[in-house]
């Protein structure tokens, strides 16, 4: 069912994207879709050689034996399909084109740019980082921070992309060096829209700012890493945390202040109806929760990445 979504996001993204819609939809495709068998034939390969029978039981797979150059087949395939998928650089290069050019809707149910869209688009890779980090640590805290990082990085990805389309809607504007002044027109969706930057930027009291923390002590308190790659980790999650609120804020001052208003297509603007309001604090409720209650999550979470880690250590 996962792979059923590539179908309509390419219909949407080919049918009603921008200029360029063509060329992103297909590289979209391209990127994805590849993605896809190495990731098929590394569970199909799995699933055959790990019984008797076929099976894609996880428990079944994960206390079987294979042999070595199995094993790196297996590795190599899932190592090229997740970086695709996640995305992870170098393999990133279709979501910003892919955002940039996709009709609102489309980036909505996807996930220095001066596309708006793209720029939100780039912070998606900036925030999988954090997860791959959580994931890589291979400890309680590292795993439980990258699982909460993945639902706090859906809703506010989502929330953003709705934000832009509603700010598009009013304004006909996509690219940053020609909007200005917005806050003025739009107080409704400049106040959503700084509140849910804040949030991409981790700040306490909501759910990226508790994922992001936990992250960080799961890959301090790791068995599996010496001082010094901790170090140039804890490095280069010190220079992510500098750069998202530079490029963040960057966004929201370029949209809500200055004086380039008045150079919009038309000179009539509404703010954000109830229906918008509605959807915006639905998603927004979530980000506030899992901020201030994470033991909610956690409590979801915390069997299974016991059993995870049972079987990485002790299998």
């Amino acid at each position: 069912m996962w792979e059923f979504e590539l179908i309509p996001v390419y219909l949407l993204l080919s049918m009603w994207g921008g200029k360029k819609r063509l060329y992103s939809a297909t590289k979209f495709i391209l990127y994805t879709a590849g993605g896809s068998v190495f990731l098929l034939i590394g569970v199909l390969g799995l699933s055959l050689y790990g019984s008797n029978e076929p099976t894609l039981n996880f428990e079944t797979l994960a206390n079987q034996s294979y042999p070595v150059a199995l094993e790196i087949i297996f590795y190599i395939g899932f190592l090229i399909a997740f970086p695709v998928k996640s995305p992870i650089i170098p393999l990133h290069t279709w979501l910003p084109d892919t955002h940039g050019e996709a009709h609102y809707s489309t980036s909505s149910t996807s996930l220095g740019q001066r596309n708006l869209k793209k720029r939100i688009a780039y912070s998606s890779v900036s925030h999988m980082g954090f997860i791959i980090i959580g994931i890589g640590s291979i400890t309680d805290m590292g795993l439980n921070g990258a699982i909460l990082k993945i639902i706090s990085h859906g809703f506010i990805g989502a929330k953003l992309f709705f934000l832009a389309g509603t700010s598009y809607g009013r304004m006909r504007l996509v690219y940053l060096d020609e909007m200005g002044g917005m806050a003025v027109s739009i107080p409704k969706i400049f106040t959503m829209f700084s509140i849910l930057s804040m949030a991409s930027l981790a700040l306490p009291g909501m759910s990226g700012f508790v994922a992001e923390l936990i992250v960080f002590f799961g890959i301090i308190t790791s068995q599996k890493y010496f001082l010094m790659p901790k170090i140039l980790i804890t490095f280069v999650m010190a220079i992510e945390m500098i750069l998202t609120p530079i490029y963040s804020l960057s966004m929201s001052r370029q949209m809500f202040y200055g004086y380039k208003l008045f150079n919009a297509p038309s000179s009539y603007f509404f703010d954000s109806g109830p229906q918008e309001l509605f959807v915006s604090i639905s998603i927004f409720l979530p980000v506030i929760g899992i901020g201030i209650y994470p033991d909610f999550v956690l409590s979801l979470s915390g069997e299974k990445v016991e059993t995870i880690l049972y079987n990485y250590f002790y299998r």
